[in-house]
């Protein structure tokens, strides 16, 4: 990892591959400041790159979408779910079998664009179900796909993505309705395609090449992780999902080497940290006491979480973070911790 202080932290780096909801737009509008960031990153000639567990568009429709936020995009650029479930099971089934699809037309046209057939009952014999996010997934659709898998259909599920970002706060995403189907089933997928598994980001990183890759994201559970389980460092943005009392419960496979308010991180060195600090950094102290965390002193509130970062991850349980001072209160009612 390089160190943060006096540097960009984007200097460090051939590739940066963003997550797409949470990081670049929510649904539909762009994340302010993400716009410039990606134009500044093309304008100095650096690779970019977006990754996806969102299986209801295709890579084209992602980049067109992209362009018309103001982030010139191309097809190529884009990897997502959908595309690497097609790529799956086109590599290990024979040309034009049957697959049932549970999800989006985007998932249909990947699984056909692959050579293989899109069917959406189990007695046409799918020898594979695949399953991806669709807002119109409904109880037919999980149904079939419970019978077919119970007659030896392949399982395959594009990502467990528990949630998805919306205007409204984390709404039910592809994991949620994955659930179903294992409750009902007693079983797990036979492959999960999508982030955490390293699959994505490794194919990003392989277009680096042998440059260093940094992953931007939003959750944990997905990007973060999924990064570590590639090799790769991270950065979080506190602009989706995950959220800083969530960060500071993280087990180890979760945990980012950096973290942010917004993209800005990439380029202001005043505007990122690198997590864990020193428990002492920073012009901050973070400590147990009485079973939780005391935050005392002053300085920049990133400072703050890098500290509390550094106490909360070497001792056990969710912390219960508290001000010793009046700064202290101020950083944490900045980072969203309540006193």
């Amino acid at each position: 990892m390089i160190e943060v202080a006096g540097d960009r932290l984007v200097d460090g780096y051939t590739l940066v591959v963003f997550d797409l909801d949470g990081v670049i737009y929510l649904i539909d509008r762009p994340i302010p400041g993400a716009v410039e960031a990606v134009g500044r990153l093309h304008a100095e000639g650096r690779a970019v790159a977006y990754a996806t567990n969102n299986a209801s568009r295709r890579s084209s429709q992602v980049a067109d979408l992209l362009t018309r936020m103001g982030v010139p995009a191309e097809p190529q650029e884009v990897l997502t779910s959908a595309a690497a479930a097609a790529e799956l099971l086109r590599d290990g089934l024979p040309a034009g079998a049957p697959v049932l699809v549970v999800g989006a037309e985007a998932l249909r046209a990947e699984i056909r664009a692959a050579g293989l057939t899109p069917v959406a009952r189990a007695d046409e014999s799918p020898a594979a179900v695949v399953q991806g996010y669709g807002p119109q997934v409904g109880w037919v659709d999980l149904a079939e796909a419970c019978v077919a898998i119970r007659a030896g259909a392949t399982w395959v599920a594009t990502n467990t993505d528990r949630t998805l970002p919306s205007g409204r706060g984390p709404l039910p995403g592809n994991g949620s309705l994955v659930a179903a189907l294992r409750h009902a089933l007693e079983r797990e997928p036979d492959v999960v395609v999508g982030k955490p598994e390293a699959a994505l980001f490794a194919t990003a990183a392989r277009r680096a090449g042998g440059g260093r890759t940094l992953v931007v994201g939003d959750r944990l559970d997905t990007d973060i992780e999924g990064a570590r389980r590639a090799g790769l460092d991270s950065l979080l943005v506190l602009t989706g999902v995950s959220d800083v009392p969530e960060l500071l419960a993280a087990p180890a496979p979760r945990r980012p080497a950096y973290v942010a308010m917004d993209l800005a991180g990439l380029f202001d060195p005043a505007a990122v940290a690198r997590v864990p600090g020193d428990p002492d950094t920073g012009g901050w102290s973070a400590a147990p006491v009485d079973g939780g965390l005391e935050l005392r002193g002053a300085g920049r509130p990133l400072d703050a979480l890098a500290a509390l970062c550094a106490a909360a991850w070497s001792s056990s349980g969710p912390p219960d973070v508290r001000p010793a001072t009046p700064e202290a209160e101020r950083a944490l009612a900045e980072l969203g911790l309540s006193a």
